[in-house]
């Protein structure tokens, strides 16, 4: 696909000038035959017109000296040639420029922007995992930027989303982590096929930023304890989680059918995490006036104690998270109402 883009950039820019220059030569060369007669050769008449657009002044293959028009049509060939060969030229210059450039400014611009976030995560590998990953950071709208050290599987997943932040590194390198504003971000996902450079990954984000959360994915059983032991938050394994789909599947297929339908859904439903900041006065859950239509309030975790279902007498403070079924909207609409 990006070789695709390149390709119809370079014909667009060059196609026409590269097709007036090759016209040039052969409207030159069928000149001088004519005007050279028999004993010129198709090459030498190819030879004139070439020495004589690319300015290199050797003396004259083709005889002008009893051919006014020849000589007339020697400055015409000579004039519109150079003109052309230089616009060629110019052209070309500007093309590898403006390549380097953009992409250094966009780089620029974009590291910029990634030093901007707040409260972002940080996707460290973008293979099948990573894209899902991202894939519904996208659908949820939460910002995020991806590490990725394989030139092709950070190409693949530009094509589908070509704004995404991103760095081109060794996601297991403190730099990596650094440029993507790991000091600022609220969660890492070490999600790339190594299981040993997951666990370099979380040990890295966790120097760097204790209070950052780190989702781990591991496959071997081995260094599940040792991903734990380096301050993993949660450890999936996608085999065991694949093995449990497969499972609920079977013995409740209408609830993975809820679930699925839900994630598929054009309005983006999902049971969403919502935290009561510091700050907000204790009030009960009918004093949040939550619009039912816009939310579905499913429990409420205070301190080490879960409530479902709640009723509307039940009292929330700061510190206390509330489990809510809603679309992007709402999840931020409901942060908002808390923090004012």
């Amino acid at each position: 696909m990006a070789a695709d883009i390149i390709a119809q950039r370079v014909y667009r820019r060059f196609a026409a000038p590269a097709m007036a220059l090759v016209t040039i030569n052969i409207i030159g060369m069928v000149g001088y035959k004519i005007i050279g007669g028999p004993q010129v050769s198709w090459l030498d008449s190819l030879y004139m017109t070439f020495i004589t657009v690319a300015t290199i002044g050797f003396g004259e293959i083709v005889d002008l000296g009893h051919s006014p028009g020849g000589r007339v049509f020697t400055m015409a060939i000579g004039l519109v040639g150079i003109g052309v060969t230089t616009y060629l030229i110019s052209t070309l210059t500007a093309f590898i420029l403006e390549g380097d450039m953009n992409q250094a400014l966009r780089r620029r611009r974009m590291q910029k922007n990634i030093q901007a976030l707040r409260r972002h995560y940080i996707i460290c590998g973008i293979g099948r995992v990573g894209t899902n990953v991202a894939h519904e950071l996208n659908t949820t709208g939460r910002l995020y930027v991806v590490i990725e050290s394989d030139k092709e599987a950070m190409e693949r997943y530009l094509e589908r989303y070509p704004e995404a932040l991103w760095t081109h590194a060794d996601s297991s390198e403190d730099s990596a982590l650094i440029e993507a504003g790991i000091e600022h971000a609220a969660g890492v996902f070490a999600v790339t096929g190594d299981d040993s450079k997951n666990l370099v990954i979380t040990l890295s984000a966790k120097l760097l930023n204790p209070a950052a959360r780190v989702v781990a994915r591991c496959h071997e059983v081995n260094y599940i304890d040792k991903i734990r032991k380096v301050g993993a938050d949660a450890i999936v394994s996608p085999d065991f989680t694949g093995g449990m789909r497969i499972a609920s599947s079977m013995i409740r297929p209408q609830v993975v059918s809820f679930l699925d339908e839900m994630l598929r859904s054009d309005k983006a439903l999902r049971v969403e995490e919502v935290h009561i900041p510091e700050g907000y006065t204790g009030r009960t859950i009918a004093g949040l006036k939550l619009n039912r239509r816009d939310f579905v309030l499913l429990a409420v975790r205070a301190q080490d104690a879960w409530e479902f279902n709640p009723a509307d007498d039940f009292g929330i403070g700061p510190g206390n998270t509330l489990v809510v079924m809603t679309t992007p909207e709402g999840r931020k609409s409901l942060e908002r109402s808390l923090a004012a």
